[in-house]
């Protein structure tokens, strides 16, 4: 038995990303925000993308968001870092966001 889990599609993308960045870049530029598991690299995000949404992608890259401190009153705490994909699509693919949440 090994002791590596094989991930599924579903399990690399975790949630789009709905910003007003990312809103105007999907609507400009065809490009598709997403939250993403760290581990992943660009090649399980494109084939997860292409299987789940049936689209083609032409590129996607990546960054590591850190998190911020933040503070409530006198208590200091501090958001969870993530990895975004903006995943670019090739023309004529698209994907309505909303109704897929």
């Amino acid at each position: 038995m090994s002791k590596f889990k094989t991930l599924t599609d579903y399990d690399i993308i975790i949630r789009p990303l709905i910003t007003e960045k990312s809103n105007i870049h999907r609507e400009v530029y065809n490009k598709i925000s997403f939250v993403v598991r760290k581990d992943a690299n660009k090649i399980q995000i494109k084939q997860a993308v292409e299987n789940i949404f049936k689209v083609k992608v032409a590129k996607v890259n990546t960054v590591i968001v850190r998190g911020k401190m933040r503070r409530y009153g006198r208590y200091i705490g501090k958001r969870a870092s993530y990895k975004k994909a903006i995943v670019t699509l090739k023309p004529g693919y698209s994907i309505d966001i909303l109704s897929t949440i």
